[in-house]
């Protein structure tokens, strides 16, 4: 069954940003049909930022884009991501192919190493066909086109079942336009705190390096840090930011903050949708809770239940396993006083069971969409977690992801 990701009717953007262009090529990096190589441009040095996995395992390629960030202040002229292998675990070769592949980037573009930006996704422990990425770098370099987003999508995919790319506009100062684009990969180990995922934010606007990366993580932390596939998190994650100043102009800060929070956020509903196997997208939204964190932990933790993901997954409104999630957390609350819905269907309120809406709350487990609002009736804050269900198509693929 295609997953709610593939089944959505999703337009992709057509061009990149003004001052970006982009080209891939099949190198033999993963077995199958498609491109594994991409190669990002900024006509000239731009703004950059990333947020970057936490594992302690993190990859050749991390390492050095942590290094390269740092080194050059923010600033980037190319991003080159792959897909298939994760050049992690690979020990002293995964550094001297990282450090090489951008090394050939440098050269054939005529910039400072320091202004490459690198990682990789797939399988960990393997190394990298180093030999023929170096040998389509420089022809990568003549080809790129800024008309290339699905191209650059279709890439970077592992176990996805559908290119994710979605664009936003907001007002110039002078009047113009100012666009941002977003591009992910991301179906399985996924978690907050980042996960296997690799994202791309592109903008045309002018904006300071050290801004950016303060927007990118504030963005990062209220989407992909709020979603989870399977609980786990992976040695390769990250996501670019970089900015042109092609516009020419900066954007009302306002408005600027609020597009790339959304090209973040759709972004990452594409991923749960996408989640290996899922039938289902499920989101938790916790309100009146005592503290912020209080919110996040109730959340997560619904969120995180294998019952309540089988359950949805089976169309199965158990909202016992519901209760249960949120009681076993350290928020304030009195459980008589909470609420619980499904799709503002009445589950549970004043301590017991709602009457007369197993019919409706049945319908509402078997949605494409799940939203679970819980009221826990101890405050103002708020936090959501996004998720999809678990299925036994998920058990399948991860069982045989390397063989």
């Amino acid at each position: 069954m295609p997953t709610p990701h593939r089944r959505a009717d999703i337009t992709l953007p057509s061009r990149l940003p003004t001052g970006f262009s982009a080209a891939t090529a099949k190198v033999g990096i993963r077995t199958g049909a498609g491109d594994d190589l991409l190669l990002l441009l900024a006509d000239r040095p731009c703004a950059a930022a990333g947020v970057l996995t936490r594992n302690r395992f993190a990859a050749a390629p991390v390492t050095r884009t942590r290094r390269h960030l740092a080194a050059s202040g923010g600033v980037a002229r190319a991003v080159l991501l792959n897909a298939g292998c994760a050049n992690a675990a690979t020990g002293e070769r995964g550094d001297r192919d990282a450090a090489t592949s951008v090394r050939c980037v440098a050269d054939a573009i005529d910039c400072p190493v320091e202004q490459v930006l690198v990682n990789s996704t797939g399988v960990i422990g393997r190394p990298l066909p180093i030999e023929s990425m170096v040998a389509a770098i420089p022809r990568l370099a003549e080809e790129t086109r800024p008309d290339r987003v699905e191209a650059t999508a279709r890439a970077i995919m592992t176990t996805d079942s559908a290119p994710k790319a979605v664009e936003r506009t907001v007002a110039a100062a002078n009047g113009g336009v100012i666009r941002i684009v977003g591009v992910a990969k991301g179906s399985g180990m996924i978690h907050p705190d980042m996960a296997t995922m690799i994202g791309l934010v592109l903008t045309d606007a002018e904006i300071e390096p050290a801004v950016l990366a303060t927007l990118l993580r504030e963005s990062a932390d209220r989407s992909f840090n709020r979603v989870s596939v399977d609980g786990d998190t992976s040695t390769n994650d990250s996501v670019f930011a970089l900015a042109s100043g092609a516009a020419g102009v900066a954007a009302e800060p306002t408005d600027l903050v609020e597009a790339v929070h959304a090209v973040c956020l759709d972004l990452a509903r594409m991923i749960v949708a996408d989640g290996e196997g899922a039938s289902r997208v499920l989101e938790v939204e916790v309100t009146s809770a005592a503290t912020a964190a209080h919110a996040r932990e109730v959340a997560h933790t619904v969120g995180s239940s294998l019952l309540v993901r089988t359950a949805v997954a089976g169309g199965d409104p158990n909202w016992g396993r519901i209760i249960a999630a949120i009681g076993r957390t350290t928020a304030e609350f009195k459980p008589e006083e909470i609420r619980v819905e499904a799709n503002l269907v009445p589950l549970f309120a004043g301590g017991g069971p709602v009457e007369d809406h197993e019919d409706a709350a049945a319908r509402a487990f078997s949605d494409e969409r799940v939203h679970i609002r819980i009221d826990l009736n101890a405050g103002d804050a708020r936090e959501n977690h996004l998720t999809c269900d678990l299925t036994a198509d998920y058990v399948r693929i991860n069982a045989d992801y390397t063989t």
